[in-house]
């Protein structure tokens, strides 16, 4: 049975703002979502869709896709405040830090941009055109979609399974955003609506809005190995934590506040973990951000960029 529920907001977006980049704990989740449900707000307008052990081609997608998680500095408010004594950031001389972004001195010149903390997250897909340094680049496959062809194309089933229930749960967002994704056919993601997927690996995201997407409503799923808890996928302007675990499908409008809470393990699951043997083995000293968890979590957030359609 599909719950429908609806909710009043419980915080003020200003009060938001002033969270932004912030980690929230679970103290903000007063609905957790575990259940098939659809929400709304008071007005009747969409928050998310959940549905349960709805995926079935998560291991093509585990074994493609595994990897493709790789470090990045990029990821703004999502990616937290800067923390100077963190692993990462405790042997670096920063400069004009503000917030979630800084700079810092390489050979005595400081870098020549500002970044934000190191998380594991790729966008995967396509990309609009941008300029990245001195260079003006096209609309394109992203680099490390090119680099790694063959295991993109191979775990597509995945995220075309993801499409077609974000047809089923929300018809009017799907068309909306397939009308414009077939606008430039060949930006987009085959039997999808979407031009590109974001990966995640053990990113536990501080609050923020996603922008630079097409229409506000993203899909979201997760791929595990190893046991944890938490990662909850909060939105606070609502009290709501959906508990998204493998299998998953979640429809949500991610142009709303959200974060996710803390991952965690007991002494027990990180014995299984440890013996499992199948963890990513990395060197810790690095510092990016959940590069020591003993389990791997695996989030994806597919979505239409925006300005595809200047291609």
């Amino acid at each position: 049975m599909i719950k429908i529920l609806k909710l009043p907001y419980i915080i003020e977006d200003t009060e938001l703002d002033k969270l932004k980049g912030q980690f929230l704990d679970d103290s903000y989740v007063k609905h957790k979502i575990d259940y098939d449900c659809d929400i709304y707000d008071n007005e009747d307008n969409f928050i998310l869709s959940f549905r349960k052990n709805k995926l079935k081609n998560t291991k093509l997608a585990l074994d493609n896709y595994k990897k493709f998680a790789v470090a990045s500095r990029g990821r703004g408010a999502s990616a937290g405040q800067i923390d100077p004594n963190n692993a990462y950031w405790k042997n670096k001389e920063l400069v004009n830090t503000s917030g979630i972004s800084t700079s810092y001195m390489v050979n005595g010149k400081k870098s020549k941009m500002n970044v934000n903390n190191q998380v594991f997250s790729n966008p995967i897909g396509y990309f609009d055109a941008s300029r990245v340094g001195k260079n003006n680049l096209p609309c394109r496959l992203t680099y490390y979609t090119n680099k790694s062809l063959k295991q993109y194309v191979a775990g597509l089933p995945y995220i075309q399974e993801i499409s077609e229930w974000y047809e089923k749960l929300n018809p009017t967002a799907y068309l909306k955003q397939l009308e414009r994704a077939d606008l430039k056919p060949d930006f987009k993601i085959p039997e999808t609506p979407f031009s590109t997927f974001t990966v995640n690996r053990n990113f536990r995201t501080a609050l923020h809005k996603d922008k630079g997407d097409y229409g506000g409503v993203a899909c979201l799923s997760v791929l595990e190995e190893g046991q944890y808890n938490g990662g909850l996928f909060m939105i606070p302007r609502y009290g709501i934590g959906v508990d998204i675990r493998m299998g998953d499908i979640l429809i949500a409008d991610v142009h709303q506040y959200h974060a996710n809470t803390e991952l965690w393990t007991t002494e027990e699951q990180d014995l299984c973990n440890l013996i499992s043997g199948k963890t990513i083995k990395e060197n810790i000293k690095v510092g990016t951000a959940g590069i020591n968890y003993n389990f791997t979590r695996l989030s994806f957030v597919c979505y239409l960029r925006e300005k595809m359609i200047n291609c």
